[in-house]
């Protein structure tokens, strides 16, 4: 199922003057899952405040992810167990303009999320290299994470779990120094480490849309916005959300809410977006 958003009411801005003035590696993020109307209807609430990210006439982007953890799914289980000390690790892949960097997430001072990135070969998305996982170490380290000892054996056992496929409309709050993204279009894909002609599962997010507010600190006109309508932050990751719908059996209790109702009628097949990761990437 497609779902397209309307922006063309808002101004555009180019990604260098997002960067320079909201790029936001250290923020405080909030998620909101929304039918596509209500995320319609936020965004054509903050005209006069928004401008849309827009690169060569477009102004929504294809991504796709994988996402790494170890063979006992410590990064899956540590956000499960709501540990403070917990980290994402997963390639983003641009698909319309080629680029792949290698993002790691650790926690910093009062939940705050820090995310630090590699340029990454579009070739090597479903695989950690040599240099990938030294990074990975050294992040997790300096992220006091864990220790350096720890951290390197945690790099060196990661491999990919899950591919993540969706759209993405980005929005700029330039008086609040933050930024808005939508999530269309949401896929799953199983990746199986060991086997590559394993059969792959996949599921979706159906009608729902995932809403995140990047903010320095203080909550955005945009989350005051979404309160305002009733909608309220809900703990939805999309790397834990989807290893929990594919796989049932993991412990889940953290994200039951999304589970049990939002999603609960939204787990469907999506034949046509079955592709890898890398494969996509390296068509892009």
């Amino acid at each position: 199922m497609n779902q397209y958003l309307h922006t063309g009411h808002l101004p555009a801005t180019t990604l260098e003057e997002l960067n320079a003035a909201a790029g936001l590696l250290t923020r405080v993020d909030r998620k909101y899952l929304l039918p596509l109307p209500a995320a319609q209807e936020v965004i054509d609430g903050l005209g006069g405040q928004a401008r849309v990210l827009r690169i060569d006439g477009r102004r929504c982007f294809a991504y796709a992810s994988a996402c790494f953890d170890t063979p006992d799914l410590d990064s899956y289980l540590l956000a499960a167990r709501k540990r403070r000390r917990r980290f994402k690790v997963r390639t983003r892949s641009y698909l319309d303009s080629g680029l792949c960097f290698l993002e790691v997430k650790t926690r910093g001072p009062r939940g705050a999320t820090v995310k630090r990135r590699l340029p990454y070969a579009p070739a090597d998305a479903e695989r950690l290299t040599a240099a990938g996982r030294a990074f990975v170490a050294e992040c997790l380290a300096q992220a006091e994470t864990c220790s350096a000892t720890h951290a390197e054996a945690l790099a060196d056992a990661l491999v990919p779990v899950l591919a993540t496929a969706y759209e993405r409309t980005t929005l700029h709050l330039p008086r609040a120094s933050a930024r808005v993204t939508v999530d269309t279009n949401l896929t799953w894909t199983t990746i199986g480490p060991n086997d590559p002609d394993a059969a792959e599962e996949t599921a979706s997010a159906g009608k729902l849309v995932i809403v995140e507010t990047k903010n320095p600190a203080t909550p955005s006109p945009a989350d005051r916005l979404l309160w305002a309508l009733g909608h309220r932050p809900t703990k939805v990751s999309k790397y834990a959300t989807g290893m929990a719908l594919l796989h049932p059996g993991l412990p889940a209790n953290k994200w039951r809410r999304v589970l049990g109702r939002e999603l609960a009628e939204s787990r469907q097949e999506a034949p046509g977006r079955r592709a890898r990761v890398g494969r996509a990437a390296r068509a892009a």
